[in-house]
């Protein structure tokens, strides 16, 4: 292996907030081989999403280009198989390629969209389906079910690279203990029969939690997906080392995203009484859209069993919360035993370990739980931990505006690499050097819902510009620009927006998410010539 060709571990949780960490401050989650990473590292403290949302932001951290860019601009719509990626540089350089756990860049429910598309006269004749999108036969070129649950179910077949730049693929997807992919197959080879001990249905009884989608699994901790994919990684290590050429591995855990269902002693290794909770926990904000969200829970109709966010109250904020930390600590154990692993390989002293999540979550702030179209603090912000071997200023950190469009073009120039054209984000890597280089002013936050928020008569569309010091939002189906002053208040509460001392600053943050937008506006293709 050439010494000059570094290794890349890309570690990612799904729906992990940027304080649930101890090294970003949380004194209570135990994340001790987590906070070894920051140590030796570089930590960002304002990291911020392209979106939200999980396969939005999933197809960015691919692709480095924005959702309105790359396509997947909702969940429910697939990665085009065509879209190029920073694992097809990498491979096409002679890295080898792959992922172990959640990958969702494909639908994974195999459940049909939430709504029918509407054409705005239906008295007209809609167009033949091969010609109803902005792309002929737009789903032909290859199979756009590989994630999905029913295909899982009726052919259990590994997926054959390449797979979005990935060449080989150990696939996890749902989530919970209800995970499936290549882990059912792993997990059918230990348990003769696994759905016996999967759901809620099998779940062991523990009345203490009243909190929605929390449940004592039955699945013990050595088959729970995130020690799947701890084995699995560690067997990909080991397969890995005796080669010559240089080798990027995705490590992507499907938690602490919901349901709740930390395995044995993970379950109660945190007391609900014990956890720390945000001044702004369980006191709804004066917001149309949480006030809508709040009737709608005390009329007992709320939509507690999906991913649209609910009402909480401090109680089973308190619960969510401790049994959040308990899958986090799990996490972090199986990060522990994969450092090991490059350590006893001798592969650590040439691999760039980069750890950092593809959302975060309410989590009770502002009384609400779970995520999507408010972009408060606790959902949009996430950690990233960029860990260098033989780093001189581990332990620093950096508060420049990072996003998740700039970890593309950073893997490729690690590896030396300059990204494809199109590429929107920029590469980390001066920010390694020196945490106060020059480095962009803002960074643009998209969000296109896919199913009818409650309340509305359809999805919710926002969009966010985030300064040093100010996040501004507004709405598509709402009257309504939301202005925070970072510095001062930090915690989101008093919206400037409509107030004297917010106007000068609302418009020029409305110039600085303008011009940002024509930044982020598509270049790609280069032309091919003189017109």
């Amino acid at each position: 292996m050439r010494a000059d060709r570094k290794n890349i571990l890309f570690i990612t949780t799904d729906q992990h907030r940027i304080d649930h960490l101890g090294c970003y401050g949380n004194p209570v989650v135990a994340t001790p081989n987590i906070d070894a990473l920051a140590a030796r590292g570089r930590r960002f403290t304002r990291n911020y999403v392209a979106s939200p949302i999980c396969m939005p932001n999933r197809a960015t951290m691919m692709t480095g280009r924005m959702p309105s860019v790359h396509g997947l601009h909702c969940n429910g719509v697939p990665l085009a198989l065509r879209s190029n990626t920073f694992g097809d540089l990498l491979r096409a350089s002679g890295y080898r390629t792959g992922v172990v756990g959640k990958s969702h860049l494909q639908n994974m429910t195999g459940l049909p969209p939430a709504a029918a598309q509407q054409h705005a006269n239906p008295d007209l004749t809609a167009p033949q389906p091969a010609l109803s999108e902005t792309e002929k036969a737009m789903w032909s070129d290859g199979r756009y079910d590989e994630e999905s649950l029913k295909r899982w179910q009726s052919d259990p077949q590994p997926i054959s690279g390449p797979y979005y730049g990935f060449d080989e693929i150990e696939l996890c997807t749902m989530h919970g203990d209800m995970v499936h992919g290549d882990y059912y197959g792993w997990l059918k080879q230990r348990l003769p029969d696994p759905d016996a001990v999967r759901g809620p249905a099998n779940a062991l009884p523990d009345d203490r939690y009243t909190v929605p989608q929390a449940y004592r699994t039955r699945t013990p901790e050595e088959l729970y997906p995130t020690r799947y994919i701890q084995e699995r990684t560690v067997a990909r290590l080991e397969s890995l080392a005796g080669g010559d050429a240089p080798f990027f591995l995705h490590c992507s855990f499907p938690d602490p995203h919901h349901p709740f269902t930390p395995p044995g002693r993970y379950w109660d290794m945190y007391d609900p009484a014990q956890v720390p909770l945000s001044p702004i926990c369980g006191q709804p904000a004066d917001h149309p859209i949480i006030t809508r969200l709040r009737e709608l829970r005390q009329a007992g109709k709320a939509k507690t069993l999906g991913t649209v966010p609910f009402v909480v109250d401090v109680e089973e904020a308190r619960q969510a919360i401790a049994l959040t930390y308990g899958m986090i600590t799990m996490i972090d154990d199986a990060v522990g035993a994969i450092v090991a692993t490059l350590e006893r390989l001798g592969l650590a002293q040439n691999t760039v370990i980069v750890f950092t999540s593809d959302h975060g979550d309410f989590m009770g702030d502002h009384g609400l739980m779970l995520k999507s179209s408010l972009h408060y603090d606790g959902l949009v912000r996430v950690p990233l931990i960029w860990c260098e071997p033989g780093e001189k200023n581990g332990g620093a950190a950096t508060d420049a505006l990072t996003s998740t469009i700039d970890l593309a073009p950073s893997f490729l120039d690690t590896a030396g690499l300059a990204p494809f054209h199109g590429m929107q984000g920029q590469s980390l890597r001066p920010l390694l050097h020196d945490p106060k280089a020059d480095w962009r002013k803002a960074v643009l936050i998209e969000e296109d819902g896919h199913e009818a928020f409650p309340g509305l008569d359809g999805p919710l569309r926002t969009r966010s510009i985030v300064t040093q010091r100010y996040r501004m939002s507004i709405y598509d189906k709402l009257p309504l620009v939301e202005l925070y002053d970072l510095v001062n208040d930090p915690l989101e509460q008093t919206n400037l927006a409509d107030t004297p001392e917010g106007a000068r600053i609302r418009t020029d943050l409305f110039e600085d998410m303008s011009r940002t937008m024509m930044e982020l506006c598509d270049w790609s293709p280069f032309p091919t010539g003189r017109a």
